[in-house]
């Protein structure tokens, strides 16, 4: 047996005394847990530096600026935690009542998944967002993290099962995979009978192999090629502003804007104006500019780096963004179509009826009218800290928190009844 399946059992054999916790008692072990977090700040700091100065020149900077941990960061790690204790316990939640005929009273209720596996890449407050909720849903979670994060994981999980254990809960509830080879991963997408769900969160390479060949059952997390389609405006200013916080406040994560489309009626307005803000304003701010990667009608209003045959079907999770200029919101709508990865849109516009063709035309797990992409987020959508962003269509869709990682089952009470 290796070491992985050994933590398995050991998750599967806690998953009991989680699951009968009540809401009290699990809401005292995330105000533990997000207590040990702070306390063990130093110890996982320290952690993460040796991360970050191994990972050096290894992986770009929007992927080290992932990687890396600060105290804010580690505080706003446990404030998320702490924000999951207020939300409703989703175990036990009557979500639909019916009664029959014959007096029987069918009642659908919420109860834990059991086991719940997340592999994911190199960020280190998935770590804590993932077992909060598996916590509060009752479940038990294995969590195997990238290569490059792999002492940030483990300071913080030992943190949170500190927590765990001074709340009367089995520590085994929260682990992680110590091995940090392919076996692990196979081990993990072929543990049939111990995992009841596992969830991919990385790129489309990691995203692929998991749902390609996991015998267990799978939510496929999304990679974001995320467009915002410009239609028209009142002030240009604003739609630069969505899209410039969209594209930079942080295009390493997977709800950052990859595509912008531009209405032919006002590209040689706008599109000038898109450069100044995305590239020379910024580097007369300090900021790094953005690299504009235009289609050929593009191309022919502004400059930039000819588009290839590949460029409007990345995730460039870097400052990068692909152009094009299309007729109307039918062709918007069309474009997003051959090359979205369904996780979230956007449409700028003054006009109702555009607004209303691109929500009910796109098919995507967010769509937005005049709003950056960057909120498709648990927490940004009221739903506490999140597991994974969804974006197949049974199950869960959009920003998973705690309803979507749990299942249901029916209870039926009579008083005698027989068919």
């Amino acid at each position: 047996m290796t070491a992985t399946l050994q933590l398995l059992k050991n998750v599967k054999a806690a998953k009991t005394a989680l699951a009968l916790a009540g809401t009290e008692k699990k809401d005292r072990a995330l105000e533990e847990m997000a207590a040990c977090l702070w306390e063990d700040r130093e110890e996982i700091l320290a952690a993460n530096r040796e991360d970050v100065e191994e990972a050096k020149g290894k992986i770009s900077d929007v992927m080290i600026d992932r990687l890396s941990l600060t105290e804010q960061r580690i505080k706003g790690m446990a404030d998320g935690i702490r924000d999951v204790v207020s939300l409703p316990d989703p175990v036990g939640k009557v979500q639909s009542r019916t009664e029959r005929p014959n007096g029987l009273l069918i009642e659908k209720v919420g109860v834990p998944m059991g086991v719940i596996g997340l592999i994911y890449e190199s960020r280190p407050n998935v770590t804590s967002d993932a077992a909060a909720l598996t916590v509060k849903a009752g479940s038990g979670c294995i969590l195997r993290c990238g290569k490059e994060a792999h002492r940030s994981c483990a300071a913080i999980v030992r943190a949170m099962r500190r927590g765990l254990a001074k709340a009367g809960l089995p520590e085994d509830a929260v682990v992680l995979v110590e091995d940090i080879t392919r076996q692990s991963v196979t081990d993990m997408m072929t543990a049939k009978g111990y995992i009841d769900l596992l969830i991919p969160r990385g790129g489309a390479g990691l995203i692929k192999a998991v749902t390609d060949n996991a015998q267990v059952p799978v939510i496929q997390t999304g990679t974001g090629i995320c467009h915002i389609y410009v239609d028209s405006y009142k002030d240009p200013k604003e739609a630069l502003d969505i899209i410039e916080n969209a594209k930079c406040s942080r295009p390493s994560v997977c709800n950052a804007e990859e595509v912008c489309l531009v209405k032919r009626e006002i590209a040689k307005e706008f599109l000038p104006l898109l450069r100044e803000r995305l590239v020379a304003g910024r580097v007369a701010r300090n900021l790094h500019p953005v690299q504009l990667i235009l289609d050929e009608e593009a191309g022919g209003i502004i400059s930039g780096t000819k588009a290839g045959p590949e460029d409007f079907d990345t995730e460039f999770l870097d400052y990068k963004l692909a152009v094009a200029v299309v007729k109307d919101v039918g062709e918007a709508c069309e474009h997003i179509a051959r090359h979205s990865t369904g996780h979230s849109e956007s449409i700028l516009t003054t006009s109702a009826e555009a607004a209303d063709l691109f929500t009910s035309a796109v098919d995507s797990a967010a769509v937005y009218v005049n709003a950056s992409t960057r909120f498709t987020d648990g927490g940004e959508f009221g739903l506490g800290c999140e597991i994974g962003i969804s974006t197949q269509k049974f199950h869960a869709r959009g920003p998973m928190g705690l309803d979507e990682i749990c299942s249901y089952k029916y209870v039926i009470r009579g008083s005698g009844q027989i068919r």
